[in-house]
């Protein structure tokens, strides 16, 4: 999407978590290819949600569930998806919104199955009335949360097999990924940005978790210790520079043209240890923003940073 500012990405991360990215990037993580579903009886219901058949007309309006659909096989099955839905690149992307829904629009495209994240402008009632199915793929707060969607998503599309692939091979791999890191006697410590307005994240909040599991302590916790900012606290310069965190994960490499070197140029930060190690970490911004499949490369890019430090 087109840049938003970071004040309104603070508030639409406490609903939807993390900004929805701009410019997905290859990873080693490809979705599955082919559009064989796995053998699967119909009706099946999850939640609120019954499907008589397999949908073939599937609207995702979430860039997470495009991506956890497609990842499990069931892409052949996706008629169009949000604007925001940029991987992987072949994912049918329209000028369809997940923030503002429109249930004319979706209904025009015949859809045996919508998905979205939140029901922003009542649009499952909206969806309802016309006899459209929908499935909510809520901001995810743990993994856990990341792999029941993707079973769910795997039960709906008829490839339940492919799902618990899927989530079997992101659970073995986040496991190798954090159990050869050495162990510290004190944690190195993290500023997570979110945009160079300086919102960052909390342990509480998804992302802060993936970090947790690197051992890392973050930096924001204090700024948000009664979760009034819903986990997505504004941090000041003089806070973070007297924090002097370990390392500076930036979420807005991309869409802000934020680096080592412009972190550097921030009023007192040449001091900070981070930036004096070169521990200033440059990450995906689409990858850092969303809870599907590719979680595992993320955590891949903070685990390989710490590792690098000496214990």
């Amino acid at each position: 999407m087109s840049r938003r500012t970071p004040r309104i990405l603070a508030a639409t991360l406490a609903v939807a978590a993390l900004a929805l990215g701009a410019c997905a990037s290859k990873t080693d993580d490809q979705p599955a290819a082919g559009g064989g579903a796995t053998t699967a009886a119909f009706p099946v219901t999850v939640g609120a949600v019954t499907l008589d058949k397999r949908p073939e007309k599937i609207i995702s309006l979430s860039p997470s569930a495009t991506e956890m659909i497609y990842a499990i096989g069931a892409g052949p099955q996706v008629v169009a998806v949000d604007d925001n839905s940029n991987y992987p690149a072949e994912a049918p992307k329209t000028d369809l919104s997940g923030f503002q829904p429109n249930a004319e629009a979706i209904a025009a495209k015949n859809p045996d199955l919508v998905v979205i994240s939140d029901d922003r402008n009542k649009i499952v009632d909206q969806l309802g009335k016309l006899k459209i199915p929908v499935y909510i793929t809520p901001a995810a707060k743990t993994l856990d949360d990341s792999y029941r969607q993707i079973t769910d998503l795997g039960t709906l599309t008829g490839h339940a097999t492919e799902a618990a692939d899927v989530t079997k091979r992101m659970r073995d791999d986040i496991t190798k990924l954090v159990k050869d890191l050495p162990q510290r006697s004190k944690k190195l410590t993290y500023y997570h940005e979110l945009g160079p307005e300086l919102y960052s994240a909390t342990s509480k909040t998804f992302i802060g978790s993936l970090y947790a599991m690197a051992g890392l302590e973050n930096i924001a916790d204090p700024a948000d210790a009664d979760g009034s900012n819903g986990g997505y606290p504004q941090l000041s310069q003089e806070v973070i520079v007297n924090a002097n965190p370990d390392f500076v994960f930036l979420a807005d490499s991309k869409c802000c043209q934020q680096s080592a070197e412009t972190v550097k140029a921030r009023s007192g930060w040449a001091g900070i240890t981070a930036v004096k190690n070169n521990q200033v970490v440059a990450l995906d911004d689409d990858i850092a923003s969303r809870w599907g499949p590719r979680v595992v490369d993320l955590l891949r890019a903070i685990v390989d940073a710490v590792a690098k430090v000496p214990a």
